[in-house]
């Protein structure tokens, strides 16, 4: 595993992160992200044609056993933040009408402001690299 990541988390550690994710999508406070640097998540929701309901059911869906690892952002200026990754396994329909089990690689980012938190989901697309659950 990349020495960049962190595995170092409780169950319950991990499961207060993600309802922490969970209550932002709750309350509409996450913006996924599809900027020119996004083109996967794109595409991923378009092969998918995943609605911004289906996005949301998936954000809710996410458990803490579907957690790999955190990592720090490594963009100048950010390097403050902590980006967590989770790959859960959802059964989709691709465009074709076709039914598949997924492998969906998220990182999401906690951003504190506001006094709320927002959540900046920054992948959301199939997963294309071998990762590592912690608690599976």
């Amino acid at each position: 595993m990349n020495t960049f990541y962190n595995q170092n988390y409780t169950f319950e550690k991990i499961e207060e992160i993600l309802e922490s994710i969970q209550e932002c999508v709750r309350r509409n406070r996450y913006i996924v992200s599809r900027n020119a640097n996004r083109h996967e998540n794109d595409k991923f929701i378009t092969d998918y044609n995943l609605t911004s309901v289906k996005q949301r059911s998936i954000f809710m869906e996410i458990k803490a056993t579907d957690f790999c690892h955190s990592l720090q952002n490594t963009n100048v200026g950010f390097e403050h933040e902590v980006l967590f990754v989770f790959c859960p396994q959802v059964r989709l329909h691709n465009f074709d009408g076709k039914e598949e089990r997924v492998d969906i690689y998220l990182k999401f980012n906690i951003l504190e402001c506001d006094e709320e938190n927002l959540v900046i989901v920054i992948s959301f697309h199939k997963r294309n690299k071998p990762i590592v659950y912690l608690f599976r």
